[in-house]
């Protein structure tokens, strides 16, 4: 007979691992699937805005969340979910890569998202040593040296602006000639005296030994090199949600809908964290969010068995 848990939780970063601390405390015979531990989380090396925990990289902080939830009970698959439907019983089954079924009495989906890459030379190898995708993040790191920033929507913007204030100068380079940025935001980084907007360049690679030394940009006069000590790759996120397509309703950016605490349409699936469309992609949040979808999931299973003075 097919193992019931009571939570399966798709994702293991900062939003299913906090899930995984949350229902293992209540009890909940929980499995976390994800094909890593950390998400993007581990792609900072520095975090500081993480309260009570101090300075520390990412993966550190992360790895914390695993030895709790770990410790307080949560079971772990490393696996692909390829597949989550809703059963006439009203339980749910995930088809994993490779064949295997989970069964499941609620669903927390947690899968994050990945960030969206510009495809070119050096930008995967200098990942995390000079190639950074979160300006918010990582920005504090460049204080005093030469940063880069592409995109041309608010995130790379506000980026921009923000490592304005650190860095001793900044690029922001977009491919096009016009901003998708609130033009509000673009007048205060356009007023920044240490900053150079490049517009119509793209990027043709990223250059160093063991860390990002040079951005190789394809320009209307030519070729271009400019010496930098930080790149920013500020183009956006992805979620990729084709698994649930047809299953959970999803907006425009395949992100899950869900209401104040984490539910979806479909009773008994919960979502939390970068997956979902809240629009702070923050660690501190996902991991509030995860602890809430958590809490909801719990007073679903109880149902009227779940009492305000059990959340605590």
């Amino acid at each position: 007979m097919t193992e019931l848990y009571d939570v399966a939780i798709v994702g293991a970063g900062a939003a299913g691992l906090t899930a995984g601390i949350y229902v293992s405390r209540k009890k909940l015979k929980n499995l976390i699937i994800s094909v890593d531990v950390g998400g993007l989380t581990n792609l900072t090396n520095h975090i500081e805005n993480y309260p009570g925990a101090g300075t520390q990289p990412g993966p550190d902080l992360m790895n914390k969340f695993f030895e709790e939830a770990k410790g307080f009970g949560s079971q772990f698959k490393y696996a692909k979910v390829e597949k989550v439907n809703k059963q006439s019983d009203g339980t749910f089954e995930l088809l994993l890569e490779g064949g295997e079924k989970i069964s499941s009495k609620t669903v927390i989906l947690a899968f994050g998202s990945l960030p969206k890459m510009i495809g070119v030379p050096g930008e995967t190898k200098f990942l995390g040593r000079g190639v950074s995708t979160c300006a918010t993040c990582d920005a504090p790191l460049y204080k005093g040296k030469v940063t880069a920033v592409i995109g041309g929507g608010n995130s790379a913007v506000e980026g921009a602006l923000e490592l304005s204030n650190l860095a001793t100068k900044t690029y922001l380079i977009h491919r096009r000639e016009e901003f998708r940025a609130d033009p509000i935001t673009l007048e205060k980084l356009k007023a920044s005296p240490n900053v150079e907007i490049i517009t119509n360049a793209t990027v043709l690679e990223i250059i160093g030994e063991k860390k990002v030394e040079t951005l190789k940009l394809k320009t209307s006069f030519g070729d271009h090199l400019i010496k930098v000590d930080g790149v920013f790759i500020e183009i956006g996120h992805e979620v990729k949600a084709d698994f649930i397509k047809g299953l959970v309703d999803l907006n425009a950016q395949n992100e899950v809908i869900v209401d104040l605490v984490g539910k979806t349409n479909v009773p008994g699936i919960f979502a939390a964290g970068d997956a979902t469309i809240n629009p702070y992609k923050q660690t501190v949040i996902s991991a509030g969010s995860g602890a809430t979808a958590a809490l909801e999931c719990y007073k679903y299973i109880m149902g009227s068995k779940a009492i305000l003075s059990d959340w605590k």
